[in-house]
């Protein structure tokens, strides 16, 4: 223990190597990612997030979305909402062109109903 602490002592008078995950070797999960894979944090952040959904229910989230989404309209106004809308309406004309809003108004609810009945 007493070597230890020498130890500390000198190599944080060099400037080199002073906290203990760097005299480890730890560098911050790589040793985890390399075992486990790229993806590990995602797929554990997941299994959580689907434990803490089973455990509160949808209604927590829808509940939690409508706070967030009032919160925004308060923060920047129903104009905002309104330009953002002309925008990805103008941005989806573009990319899908003009006739795309005439073919899918002609579809009405059909496309809707659509989706549904393959379970029948």
């Amino acid at each position: 223990m007493v070597e230890e602490e020498q130890s500390m002592q000198s190599t944080s008078s060099t400037g080199t190597a002073s906290s203990p995950a760097e005299k480890s070797g730890r560098k911050g999960g790589s040793t985890v990612r390399a075992k486990y894979g790229e993806d590990y944090y995602q797929r554990i952040g997941k299994k959580g997030g689907t434990v803490l959904k089973e455990k509160r229910g949808t209604e927590y989230y829808r509940t939690i979305a409508q706070k967030g989404g009032r919160a925004n309209v308060v923060k920047y106004g129903p104009e905002h909402f309104s330009a953002m809308g002309k925008k990805g309406g103008n941005a989806t004309k573009e990319s899908q062109g003009p006739d795309f809003y005439s073919r899918i108004g002609r579809l009405g609810g059909a496309a809707k109903r659509q989706k549904k009945s393959p379970t029948e």
